[in-house]
């Protein structure tokens, strides 16, 4: 009987959240080992279908990289990166519109549907959803002058059709992205999936921006994660070099959609079990939340 009671407060603990996210929609970029690890992508399923069957509408973004990598590889071709951004020449980009496109999206889709969602896999060329440009990198030389570094066919999202988004989400159905744009003459364009959620969210003024990560969260100097920061703290973190490598796109990715009018946003550890239903349902959460 202890832990039916147990049970009870629990749920009754959720009840506000539930009361105030009903009807409210979230945009979760799935990633790292959440999407690898098979009891944490069974989790992650049956959190997004928990949130959908409480009348919240979440919209998932999707990266793929560690895939698209063995795939290259068993194909003979070897990934190259620069500062972190792989290079896409055409031979690459048919190989990651294949992988995330196909393989990676559809399994997710699967995955979500066995848990009782009602998930419908997109790429971001279907009805124009992600409209992208090429991007170029700024690299920093010596004596304040920088170098634009030409990475292919990776691109910069310049515009959302969230029309498709606001029909699938009427409906209850649960929209899978993965992250390739189309440009301007039909070119297609892989774009980091931290921005492309940013965009998302920020076009459907989300009430929540979630960023599943391998880390527990941002850290100060001590290393300690800390629990909830604004944007203000963010910058000071960042022009101190505490803030940087990987996590410095997620930061980013971040203050876009809070100052497009996300209402908050969250960096959150993926290689915990229930990470989502832990962040939203609870007090403590168990991330960092970035907040205006």
């Amino acid at each position: 009987m202890k832990k039916l009671i147990e049970k009870a407060n629990i749920l009754i603990e959720a009840l506000p959240y539930i009361r105030n996210f009903s009807g409210k929609t979230f945009v979760i970029k799935y990633g790292g080992a959440a999407q690898t690890e098979e009891h944490l992508k069974d989790s992650f399923a049956q959190d997004i279908a928990l949130l959908s069957f409480i009348g919240i509408h979440p919209v998932i973004v999707h990266g793929g990289g560690p895939k698209i990598s063995a795939t290259m590889e068993k194909m003979g071709k070897k990934p190259k990166f620069i500062h972190g951004q792989r290079v896409t020449d055409k031979e690459t980009m048919d190989i990651v519109e294949m992988v995330l496109g196909g393989l990676v999206n559809k399994e997710i889709v699967s995955l979500l549907n066995k848990h009782g969602g009602k998930a419908i896999g997109l790429s971001g060329k279907d009805g124009g959803l992600i409209k992208a440009k090429k991007k170029l990198m700024k690299i920093s030389q010596k004596a304040g002058v920088e170098e634009l570094i030409d990475l292919g066919l990776v691109g910069e999202v310049t515009g959302i059709n969230s029309q498709a988004l606001k029909s699938l989400g009427k409906e209850r159905f649960i929209p899978v992205i993965s992250p390739i744009g189309i440009g301007e003459h039909g070119e297609t364009f892989n774009i980091n999936a931290d921005y492309v959620a940013s965009s998302i969210a920020a076009k459907l003024k989300a009430e929540k921006l979630i960023l599943l990560t391998d880390v527990p969260g941002i850290k100060n100097k001590k290393g300690d994660t800390i629990s909830t920061l604004s944007q203000k703290q963010i910058k000071k973190l960042v022009s101190d070099n505490v803030i940087s490598g990987g996590m410095l796109p997620k930061t980013q990715a971040c203050m876009k959609a809070l100052e497009a009018g996300v209402a908050k946003t969250h960096i959150i550890d993926g290689r915990i079990s229930h990470c989502l239903l832990l962040e939203i349902f609870t007090k403590e959460g168990i991330g960092t939340e970035i907040v205006k």
